[in-house]
Parts: C-alpha cells; structure tokens; sequence
C-alpha cells in the first residue's frame, strides 16, 4: 500500500520535561474524571443517547481540528474501510461501557476500562504477535488481575455500600467487555493511521459512532426533555468538550515532541484519579479493598508501560 501520510511522519522525540509531565497528567486527570461525568449524565438520561450528545459535540471539534490542520477530511481509496471499522468499534466500546456505569459506579469503571491496557498487552502477544509478553509485563498483568478481582469478589448485588451508586458483578463484566473491545480498537487504530491521517481518522470514525449511537438510541430508548438537568448537561460538556475535545488537543501536541511510551507512561495514574473523583464527586465508599485494587491496577499499567531497561524484559 502507499507510505504513511505526511502528517504522520515522526517528529524530532524531546525529553520528558516538568511542562510536558504536568500537561500529561493533566490529560490523565481529565480522561480519570469521565467515568464520573458519564455517571451524572446516566442519571437522567439514557446511556446510548449520552454517548450520542457526547460524540456529535467531539465531531463538531474534530471538523474545527482538521479545518485547523488542513488535512481535509476527504476519504480516499482505502481509508473507507478504516473508518468505518474504527467508528462500529467505538460505537461498541462506548455504548457497554456507558450501559456498565448505570450498572456500577464510577470508581470501579475507572478501573475496569483501564485494564484494556493489559488487554492490549495480551492480543499483541497472542495473536497479532506483534509484541512479547515480557516478564515484566506478565507481573504487571498479574499485578492488576489481582485488584480486579479484588473489586469482582466484592461486585454482587447483596454487598452493603453507602454510596450514591451501587455496582454490581453484572455491570463490571459489561465494563471489563467495553475494556476487551477497547484494547482491540487501539490496536486497529494503531493499523488504520498507516493509510489514514489521525484528525481524519478521529473525526470519520466519531460521526460513524455517531451514527449508530442514534439509530440504536431511537429504536430502544425514550429520552426524555426533563432528563435534561443542569448536572447532566454539564457532565455532557464535560465529557464532549474537555475528554473528547481538549484531551485529543493535548495529546496530540505532546505526541508531536515526544514518543508514545514518554507520553503513556503517565497513564498509571488514571484509575486513581478516577477513584479520587468517584469519592469526592459520586461519594462512592473508600473502602481498604478499593485502595488497594486501584493501587494494584496502577501499580500494573505502570509496570505494563516502563520502557525496556536491560535485566528487566528478560
């Protein structure tokens, strides 16, 4: 097929500085508080229809992005594919993962949807084979499964917790499933941007997404104009604007100075912030277990991410 387009060409990799780490965590921090914010807009409003309102804000900001960019948003031959199989993939991933928050609370979705790191970890070695499971890796798997477990054992509908949300081992499967399919459209995102540039790519798939949010929304749901209350409208702005909209900008301007594993290296921090904002915004009970499984599954996708040193893969 034909090279790689011209703006996915490398750019010269600078160190990590103490501005390129604060802008880093601060993308981690806003992506850990979305499960909270989908939490507040699920409240009222139907899953499907939030992640509808949600994608057709991040399209509109993707228009502006690649109008920006000037990579045009023209699909040509052989990029058609790639889109759509990206957009049917997060129209899957969005829509379990957001039915799995009313069905659990936003601290363990914050650390279920982040074990799709180790899922990706696991389908690269296995099956794509396009990476080894190195020792490291294998303790960093086993590191999170554990903390997971520890919040699945804990997961059942007889469990007595004081918070607003009640989860349960039903929505955890759904979020890990959302997590699953997750990891594999990483990967195929990973394979699409060799024939299409990233802002195309983002913006087609997100209008698919789109697409077949409301067809699914307006065959199985009823949403309703009084769902519409001021803490679900800003938890929508939150999720469209700031996680889709301005977490995408800052990506991809740390990725224009430095290497992906600089950058990912950051994400360990996730399901922390995400249980942090979980007990401070959604009053979900901090609980000796959840400590640990969240330390446990940060503990894991840092070890997942550390880049290769010598003694240590082997």
């Amino acid at each position: 097929m034909s090279s790689e387009p011209e703006s996915l060409k490398r750019h010269e990799i600078e160190p990590v500085s103490i501005k390129t780490a604060a802008l880093a965590l601060l993308t981690v921090a806003l992506w850990g508080a979305n499960p909270a914010a989908v939490s507040y807009s699920v409240d009222t409003l139907p899953p499907i229809a939030v992640a509808a309102l949600r994608f057709a804000m991040a399209t509109v900001f993707m228009l502006f992005w690649c109008y920006v960019e000037g990579c045009g948003l023209k699909l040509h031959n052989g990029q058609r594919g790639p889109a759509l199989i990206a957009g049917i993939l997060l129209f899957l991933q969005i829509a379990t993962f957001n039915v799995g928050v009313t069905m659990s609370n936003s601290s363990h979705a914050s650390m279920m949807i982040n074990t799709f790191v180790f899922w990706v970890v696991v389908i690269e070695h296995f099956i794509t084979k396009a990476d080894r499971l190195s020792s490291r890796k294998l303790i960093g798997l086993c590191v999170a499964f554990g903390g997971v477990l520890l919040l699945l054992l804990r997961s059942d509908a007889t469990a007595v917790v004081a918070s607003r949300d009640q989860p349960t081992l039903v929505g955890d499967a759904i979020l890990m499933c959302s997590a699953g399919i997750l990891a594999w459209k990483v990967i195929y995102v990973r394979y699409a941007l060799k024939f299409v540039e990233p802002g195309k790519l983002i913006f087609w798939h997100d209008l698919v997404g789109v697409i077949c949010f409301v067809i699914c929304s307006a065959s199985l749901e009823s949403v309703k104009f009084g769902g519409f209350t001021t803490p679900a409208v800003l938890a929508l702005i939150y999720q469209g604007v700031f996680v889709a909209g301005i977490c995408f900008a800052l990506q991809a301007v740390l990725l224009r100075h430095h290497s992906a594993s600089q950058i990912a290296i950051f994400s360990f921090a996730t399901p922390l912030f995400g249980v942090g904002t979980g007990i401070l915004l959604r009053g979900d009970q901090m609980t000796p277990m959840l400590v640990v499984a969240a330390v446990c599954v940060a503990i894991g996708i840092l070890l997942v991410n550390l880049k290769k040193t010598v003694g240590v893969d082997d």
